[in-house]
């Protein structure tokens, strides 16, 4: 087996893309990604995490030239915390089921992150937000990918703990039927909220996006930046995040909620992606365009996603998760819209765990993010509960 730093050589770039098509060729509920998803990551141009760090990806082929695993290595300095290791990460890691080569992977990653002084890695995530790319499955492979979430081979849990990796949390994905009645308990708590008459909650407003961008800015970065892994979003950032959403987005699906002029929470869904990507084939050229537009205006989907939930820290235990539930609820059931999936919930989140649980939410999906220290004595420990 020979591994192969990919750069910038289109050649390889096509392979690394590639490699996942054959992998999981006859698998009917994997959704191949979009390849201007990936190539993003992996641009300096399109990343601003090159800005903070550095990446590096590769392919493993067998002795005939046939590649039979991809992986990649990155770190972002501004994720370094003071007094403790210094953490990069692995991602994209497809692999045939050999544990000899996923050990040349992951050895791969490992070698070339302690050559930039980091002294972990987790993985598989990715080299950007945490709402793509992050995680393998570990339960729900009868189920189709939500958009970002990756899809992977029930093998890779053995491949991971074979060589070390000790699992890190695990990110849960609840369903619940739109149309199922919330509990009174919930409908309580939005009565006692709405006795405050400074609190509002709104839907996104397309003809004033920049309040809602500054409230997610404010919102995110006091509700979400203070976890491990997870950077502060600048404004700038936000709003081109927003404005490439906007084919997609549906405002009744954007929900936020306010106290006088200050932005207190946020809960963003979206339609589910992958119900429009899974008919292009990986590619948004001309023909992928029609495709999406058709399968997203004319013949539309029945799901929808939950992106971010987030309260600021001072308004937590106030009851407002549950409120903003019960207030957008009356919007969203006049809508087509059906099932919703609520994405990247993470087992040391029990409080948001136990709001899903009581509006109805069952675990459907549970992906794996798994963690490694470089010195083996290190003692692990699994991340802290919020």
């Amino acid at each position: 087996m020979q591994i192969h730093q990919v750069n910038n050589n289109p050649s390889l770039i096509e392979k690394f893309i590639l490699f996942p098509v054959d992998l999981y060729r006859g698998n009917s509920y994997w959704i191949r990604p979009l390849d201007s998803d990936i190539e993003e990551v992996f641009d300096p141009k399109k990343n601003k995490q090159f800005r903070f760090g550095e990446a590096a990806r590769w392919i493993l082929v067998d002795n005939t030239g046939k590649t039979i695993g991809r992986i990649a290595a990155f770190f972002d300095k501004r994720l370094f915390k003071p007094g403790k290791p210094k953490v990069g990460g692995f991602g994209f890691f497809e692999c045939i089921d050999s544990q000899d080569a996923a050990n040349i992977l992951f050895q791969t990653c490992e070698d070339w992150l302690k050559q930039h002084e980091v002294e972990a890695m987790d993985g598989s995530i990715n080299f950007g937000d945490r709402d793509k790319n992050w995680g393998i499955l570990l339960e729900g492979f009868d189920r189709e990918p939500n958009y970002g979430m990756p899809y992977t081979h029930p093998y890779y849990k053995l491949l991971f703990e074979t060589y070390g990796l000790q699992l890190f949390y695990n990110q849960l994905t609840f369903h619940r039927k739109v149309l199922t009645p919330l509990t009174e308990k919930l409908q309580e708590k939005y009565e006692r909220i709405k006795k405050d008459p400074l609190y509002r909650f709104e839907h996104w407003d397309p003809k004033n996006p920049e309040i809602f961008i500054k409230a997610f800015t404010e919102i995110f970065n006091q509700a979400w930046a203070k976890h491990s892994g997870v950077a502060q979003m600048q404004e700038a950032h936000v709003r081109a995040l927003f404005n490439k959403l906007k084919p997609v987005m549906d405002k009744r699906l954007l929900w936020f909620g306010f106290h006088g002029e200050r932005p207190v929470c946020f809960f963003l869904m979206l339609p589910e992606l992958n119900q429009f990507f899974k008919h292009v084939n990986g590619k948004l050229d001309v023909l992928g365009k029609i495709k999406f537009a058709y399968h997203r205006f004319i013949k539309g989907t029945h799901k929808i996603f939950g992106v971010i939930f987030g309260v600021v820290p001072d308004f937590q235990g106030k009851g407002l998760e549950g409120a903003l539930i019960v207030a957008c609820r009356p919007v969203v059931i006049k809508t087509a819209y059906r099932d919703l999936e609520m994405n990247w919930i993470g087992d040391f989140n029990p409080k948001m765990i136990h709001l899903i649980e009581g509006l109805g939410g069952v675990v459907v999906k549970k992906h794996g993010t798994y963690r490694l220290y470089f010195d083996r004595t290190f003692p692990f420990e699994r991340e802290k509960m919020i």
